[in-house]
This record gives C-alpha cells, structure tokens and sequence, in this order.
C-alpha cells in the first residue's frame, strides 16, 4: 500500500511541476539543489510514510497531504529567479530587497513629464514633483514567502518554476492626489485666459454694450485624471508628455440681453451741502468708484472692496468720521454717504441686501435705520447679490450742488401697478447726559474741538408695498440702535513743555469743557502758565468756597486713535 502512495505521489509531482521526478529528490528541488539522475529519495518516502500513518490514524481510511507553512526570518534570503520588475532579488534579505526597490523609485522620480496646454505653453516637472509613490509594498513579503509557504507539493511547484522561469512581481506606482492638485493649481492654471464678460456704458444717457470674449480655462478635475492614469497603467520610468484637458471659458452677457438694460429700478438721493471740501472730495471720490458697473445675476457687490484702500493714493483726503463715539478725521471720512445712498436705492430696486450695519451715532443725511455704514478696520460692509432675472448697471454721480444720486437699471418685471414707500419708525429715545473730554495725542497742545451732543435712538425701516394706491403688505427691512453721546471736546496734548502737559491734563480732568477750552486758549497764549497758576490758586481756596471748575472727575484722559471710517 505505502508503495501505491509513493507512486502516486510521483506521478502528482511530475504533472504539477512538469519536470521528471526521479531527475532530482524532492529535498534537493526544495533546497535548491541542480538536478542530478537518481530514483525517488528516502526522504520523499519517508514523508509518504509519516502522511499515510497521520492520516489513517483519523480513521478517514484516505490519505490526505498535511500542510506545512513556511515562516522566515530577516536572515532568510530570496529564491534564485525572483525579479520586482527589472530588479534582480535573488540572495537578498527582505531588507535588502526593499531598499534596492526604493531606490529605484527614487530613479524613477525623476523623469521629467511636461504638461502640455494650448497655444505652445506647458509646465515641465517631475514623477517627484506629482508624489510618487510605490503602491504594492506587499511584493517583499511574497517573494521572500515564494517556495516556502504552502505544502510540499506547492513549494515543490513554486521552486520547480522558479529552475525554467524567472518569477517577475510588477512594480505598481501612483501620485498623491492633493500633490497633483497643487502643482496643477499653482503652476497650470495661471496660463488660464478668463473670459471678458459684456458690461454696460452709460453715456449721454444711452447704454453702450463693450468687451466681451471667450477665454480659456484647465479642468483641474479632468487633467488631474489624466495625470493619474497615466502613472497607474502607462508610466515606465521615460520622460512623457500628457496634454491637460482644457475648456472653453465663455463671457456672460451678450448685446441682445445688454441691451434690455434700461429700466430704473431704483433710485436715491442724498444732500451733503454742508461738507467741507475734503469730505466733498471723499464722497466724489467714493462714489466714481462704484458708478458703471454691470452686475450679472447671481453676482454680489462689496461696496468696501470697491471703495478702499481709504489712502490718499486712491484719491482720499482726510475727513471727519465716528470713532467710538467721537468725530475724528481719517482717510476716506464722509465716504458712509456713499454706501448709504447706494443702499437706498438698492432697497427700492428690491434687491437681495446680504450685509449692512449701521453707524454708532446717527446721521443727518438720512432717517433713522436708512444708513449704511462702512468701516475698513471693523468689517463693516455693505453687501447686495443681484437675484433678478437679467443684468443690473449702477449709476452714480454727485452735483456741483452737493448731491449724490445711485440709480439701478435693469429689466423691470415688477406690477405697474406696484408701488413701494418706506418709513423710519423709532421706538426709544435716550438723551444724552453730561459731557465729555478727551485726549488726542496726535493733535498738538492748544488744539480743542467740539462736538455737539447725539440722541440715542432705537428705530426700525420698513417697506410698504402699494397696489393700485392700497397698502397691500409691509415687511420690516431692519432694526437700528444708536449710541447716545454726550457733547464731546477733543483736547490735544502732544507737547514737550511740562508746565503745557500739566495744565492740560489737569483741565481733561475736570471733564468741563468751557473750562478746557479757556486752558486750550491759554496753551496758545503762554504755554498755559497761566492756567496752571490759576488750578494752584484755587486748589489753595477753602473746599466750601465755589469754583468755577465745577464737576472734577478723577476719569483718567482717554486717548483717540483714529481707525475706523464710519
């Protein structure tokens, strides 16, 4: 019986390894020995054996091959033959083989690929640039596990193989998407020809329809696709080079949709006759700024990035504005002005407000919550979206009378019979109580300006829509609170002087602002000597003689940075 096994077991050999088994014993094929002329070894015989009793003594009465796993250690080496792509790993440690394979990557990072785009223009970078990267790692574990895992017969197999044909694991790579994102962003895409989109001229009060052309622009998405695809299946370590995918970029608007563009949606003015010439000069400057501009659906207009940079290079002259409660003068003062009338008119063109703010105090070029206000050092912005069907242009313009107009033109699709009204609603009052002085350390000793006393308000603006004359809704646009501010005076005090410095400081702290300004007069005369003799004289009085420094106060002087434009 146990020689009908072994002849089998002969036969099975020859068929799964295709080599005569009596060319060599079966320990010498799985130790790697060359083949040699003999008959079936003790050794395969021997297993036959222990198999057979193995497996008659579970009583199945059929003999069934045990398996047997190979392990190995990091001194085991590689069976002859065995290639990771056109690396030999023959006699090498699994540490060995994975540092000849990195290091070919490392070769292979280096090809150059140039990525082409139209009109001759093309970006040339490396495999390393994109992040290549060695994907099957695992091809270690199997070419070291190659003729020493599995049972005998298998291993038998893989090491017979192995004698007639070399064993080649492919080498599999790809790029790190965000890598090649990057380099498509950064590099490619600045060749982009955007489109020129249509806009509108008003002149003489007709529109001009001017620019518009198509441009082109790289789909990142697609080309990154490209890139891939080509490292995945097609990359062998040669220099290449791969055409990014890059579309047509058309302009909005066209002169027959342009052209439609002639109805007043809105419309809104507002007086400034009592500026002074900078402030004039600020709100002119503001609105040119913003005048002209076509305004696709969907498109939203920030009236601060229109109007800043608040420098004097951008046409800006310096001018009063709020500043926590106080009038201070900054580049761009007045320009509120400018974002409030345009609000005005955006409101009765009934277009999407997305942000606007109002000011700290009121102002009295509009009711109260009509205001817009603008603050580059805050935030403060004024935001609208056009959300209507077709293109908007904005018209803006001031009067040698000292008036600012915004008109908003679009289509109009609204009732004709529909009417809109607004209203300004205040709901609390708050008087204002005392008053105030300050220190400004940018303005010099003797310089003393007023401010007269603000009303604090809490109001609220709504819209009443009218049909045919009859209210028919009224929705509330938004609600306002403005500070109550006491009259205000704004002492300089940069002086070297230490009598000046004295007097000054003593007259902020008494917080009286006739007796500040009598100081600030006598700064100008003689230093304020003699406003500080006249504080000894009467810091020497009895403390129930009266004084016509009433109220002192022991608040420290604040000091006034201008930075914000309101």
């Amino acid at each position: 019986m146990k020689k009908l096994f072994g002849a089998i077991l002969c036969a099975v050999l020859m068929t799964v390894s295709g080599v005569p088994v009596f060319a060599q014993t079966t320990n010498d094929i799985l130790n790697g020995a060359g083949a040699g002329a003999g008959t079936m070894s003790s050794t395969v015989q021997d297993t036959v054996e222990d198999q057979s009793e193995t497996s008659s003594a579970t009583g199945s009465g059929a003999v069934v091959p045990v398996s047997q796993t190979a392990s190995y250690t990091e001194n085991d080496v590689i069976k002859n033959g065995v290639f990771a792509g056109p690396i030999e790993l023959s006699g090498m440690t699994a540490s060995n083989a994975e540092s000849a394979i990195r290091q070919y990557i490392g070769e292979l990072a280096q090809t150059n690929i140039t990525l082409s785009m139209p009109n001759e223009k093309s970006v040339n970078v490396t495999a390393r640039d994109l992040g290549l990267v060695w994907d099957n790692t695992g091809i270690i574990d199997e070419a070291m596990s190659l003729g020493k895992t599995g049972n005998i017969i298998k291993r038998f197999k893989d090491i017979s193989d192995l004698k007639r044909t070399n064993k080649v694991f492919p080498i599999e790579v790809s790029v790190d998407d965000a890598t090649v994102r990057q380099v498509l962003t950064e590099q490619c895409a600045v060749y982009d020809s955007p489109a020129e989109d249509a806009t509108l001229k008003r002149e003489d009060g007709s529109f001009i329809v001017e620019g518009g052309h198509t441009g082109t622009k790289l789909n990142v998405e697609s080309s990154a696709k490209v890139i891939r695809d080509y490292f995945t299946s097609s990359f062998n370590g040669s220099g290449a080079t791969l055409e990014m995918v890059v579309e047509t970029d058309y302009p909005q608007g066209d002169p027959e949709t342009l052209s439609k563009v002639k109805d007043v949606l809105g419309t809104f003015t507002t007086k400034f006759t009592s500026s002074g010439k900078d402030r004039v000069t600020n709100v002119s400057n503001g609105c040119s700024l913003v005048n002209g501009r076509t305004v696709y659906p969907g498109q939203q207009i920030s009236v601060l990035d229109c109007i800043t940079p608040f420098t004097e290079e951008n046409g800006y002259a310096l001018a009063g504005s709020y500043l926590n409660g106080v009038v201070v003068e900054s580049f761009g003062g007045g320009i509120c002005q400018v974002s409030t009338t345009l609000y005005q008119a955006v409101l009765r063109a009934e277009l999407q407000v997305d942000e606007r703010h109002n000011h700290s105090m009121v102002v009295n070029y509009v009711d109260h919550s009509g205001d817009a206000a603008i603050a580059e050092s805050s935030g403060k912005d004024f935001k609208f979206t056009n959300n209507s069907e077709y293109p908007i242009y904005i018209d803006g313009y001031t009067s040698p009378e000292k008036t600012i107009t915004f008109t908003i033109y679009g289509v109009e699709t609204r009732p004709s019979n529909r009417s809109l009204e607004f209203e300004s609603v205040d709901l609390e009052t708050t008087e204002p109580v005392g008053e105030k002085v300050v220190a400004d350390s940018s303005q010099p000793a003797g310089y003393a300006k007023g401010q007269s006393a603000h009303v604090g308000y809490k109001s609220e603006f709504w819209k009443i829509v009218k049909e045919n004359g009859q209210e028919t809704d009224r929705v509330k646009v938004n609600s306002s609170t403005y500070k109550a501010v006491p009259a205000t005076l704004t002492m300089g005090t940069a002086t070297s002087n230490p009598v000046t410095s004295s007097a000054i400081s003593s007259a902020i702290a008494t917080q009286s602002i006739d007796y500040c300004k009598a100081v600030a007069a006598s700064v100008k005369m003689d230093g304020g000597a003699s406003a500080l003799a006249q504080q000894a004289a009467l810091a020497a009085l009895p403390a129930d003689v009266e004084v016509a420094a009433e109220n002192t106060a022991t608040d420290q002087p604040q000091t006034v940075t201008p930075e914000a434009t309101q």
